[in-house]
This record gives C-alpha cells, structure tokens and sequence, in this order.
C-alpha cells in the first residue's frame, strides 16, 4: 500500500460514518483517574475500527470487526467466516505486520481525538494463539533456568509479547528483566 493510499484511508476514516462493529463493554479492573474513561475507549475503538474497515476494504479483504473494551485497554479483534488468505497476509511473518498495522491504528486514534491510544490489534486470533506459545516459551526457560541454574536469554520480542512472558514468568516464581534496545530488545529468565 502506497503512501498516498494510506493518507487517503486515515482522511476517509475520518470522515465516514462508523463502520458497524460489536462494541463491548466491561468496566472491570479499567484505571480510574488516568482519564481512560470506557466512553473515550469505546470513542479510540470506533475511530480505529473505521480506519480499519477502510484498509479492508481498500485492499478488498472481507473481515468482520470487534471492539471490545477490558481491563483500560480497547481491544480489536478482525476475523473472517472462512479462511481468508487475505486476512493472513495482514499478520505477515512473525506478525510484523499485525504489529505495523496496530500502529497505524494507533496513530488513526491520536490523530482524531489527540489521545494516545493502547489498543490492541488482533487478526484471526494470532494474539491468542500467540499467547499459548509464549506461555509455553516462559515455561521452557523456567525449566532451564531450574536445571543449568544460568540466566536464560530469550529471542527479541515485542513489547506486548515481553508483557506476556514477563507476567508468566512472575507466575511461575521465577525473574525476567528486558535487555537491550529497539528490534533487539529481549528478555533474561533468571532464578533471582
């Protein structure tokens, strides 16, 4: 997608009517007084919704589009009936490209209401199944960390998926920290 092409969908998704979605809310565990109100959520959920539904249809991919509101954070979810080649293309190669386009929602978000958004992208429950995996990554160096008793290095990740480890790694009774910078920052697993 082109430069032009993407200014022209922020412009468009601006301007048009929402694009219908599933919008639902919980206000269970959302931070008072940071000012993440559920109603400025579910206004960051609608204004990235649209500019996604103007990619899709942009790049003519059909996906259905859920906003769901928990814990002071949007969540987007695109998936389709059937197995849409389309909608995998936008998770790409290790998700670089679910990742970019959660940016570009961010920005939509910012740019319409200058609130800097935290929401979530998810497409075809890769975050989910990601998750799972990730779990599982946490648990194997646990088990290293249990049996050579050396810090384990794991592979750079992205901040949301450090996230994930860290807090399953705190579940097991074991300490993470994130090292290094940008594309290579990483976790360390250790026993203290």
């Amino acid at each position: 997608m082109s430069v032009e092409s993407t200014e022209e969908a922020t412009a468009a998704a601006a301007t048009e009517e929402p694009a219908e979605a599933t919008v639902e809310t919980s206000e269970e565990g959302a931070p008072a007084g940071k000012g993440t109100s559920v109603s400025r959520l579910e206004e960051e959920g609608d204004v990235a919704a649209d500019y996604l539904e103007e990619l899709l249809d942009i790049a003519d991919i059909d996906g259905d589009i859920d906003i769901e509101i928990r814990n002071g954070r949007t969540y987007i979810s695109i998936a389709a009936e059937d197995d849409s080649e389309g909608l995998e293309s936008l998770v790409g190669r290790d998700g670089e490209v679910l990742e970019a386009l959660q940016e570009l929602a961010r920005l939509s978000v910012l740019s319409a209401t200058e609130n800097r958004s935290r929401l979530v992208l998810d497409i075809n429950g890769y975050r989910k199944e990601r998750a799972g995996d990730l779990q599982q990554i946490a648990e194997d160096a646990v088990a290293k960390v249990k049996e050579t008793g050396a810090p384990v290095a794991l592979e750079p990740m992205s901040a949301y998926e450090r996230k994930i480890v860290h807090d399953a790694v705190a579940d097991l009774g074991f300490v993470s920290e994130s090292e290094g910078e940008g594309a290579g920052r990483h976790i360390v697993v250790s026993a203290d």
